[in-house]
């Protein structure tokens, strides 16, 4: 008598629940995640085998582009707004609340004080457009050394300081802002660089 052989269904996968899943989870990420601000200048930083990660907040970056020009930028909306309020108490300057606001979402900034209030006027693609010429740091006029100082004396609060230097920069424009870190009695700094690969022996 010859078997009777039970005709096989193919199995089938609803995937409704999975598209919805990854719906769900691009739209989670796309709500969670937080952008880089762009900065003024695109610096490539040399490379080390450290791991150590700088905080997202009270951080003060100072930046110097593979042409020399140094760049300030510090963290928190509201300690930027009240730092920009003081350098023009300290330089005799009047910044307007528009103004004010504007350097408070800024990254980053590289020029001189005096030329901040026509640059802050601008309007966001002509500020993209603007090539800023670097903040002061020679010995008779070191503007940088004031950011520095006011920064650390409107906000009691403990500011971790990094340097992030091109690769291409030259030894004495870093050598002068480590000296201003000296010269203001800050002896710890963190220097920023790319996480190269360690080789596994």
């Amino acid at each position: 008598m010859p078997k009777v052989i039970p005709k096989r269904a193919s199995p089938s996968l609803d995937m409704t629940p999975m598209v919805d899943l990854g719906f769900l989870l691009v739209t989670f990420f796309m709500l969670t995640t937080k952008f880089a601000p762009e900065e003024p200048v695109v610096v490539d930083t040399p490379k080390s085998t450290a791991d150590f990660r700088l905080p997202d907040d009270s951080v003060m970056m100072i930046t110097i582009s593979k042409d020399n020009k140094v760049f300030f930028g510090c963290s928190g909306k509201q300690d930027k707004a009240d730092l920009l309020k003081q350098m023009g108490v300290v330089y005799g300057l009047k910044f307007t609340e528009d103004q004010v606001h504007l350097f408070s979402i800024l990254p980053s900034f590289g020029m001189p004080i005096e030329k901040l209030s026509s640059f802050l006027d601008m309007n966001s693609d002509a500020r993209k457009d603007v090539i800023q010429e670097g903040i002061p740091t020679d010995s008779v006029k070191n503007q940088l050394k004031d950011w520095i100082l006011y920064t650390m004396m409107v906000h009691p609060r403990k500011y971790k300081i990094a340097i992030k230097g091109d690769g291409d920069a030259n030894f004495p424009a870093v050598n002068k802002v480590i000296e201003t870190l000296k010269e203001l009695d800050q002896n710890r700094f963190s220097l920023v660089t790319n996480l190269e690969q360690k080789e596994i022996k």
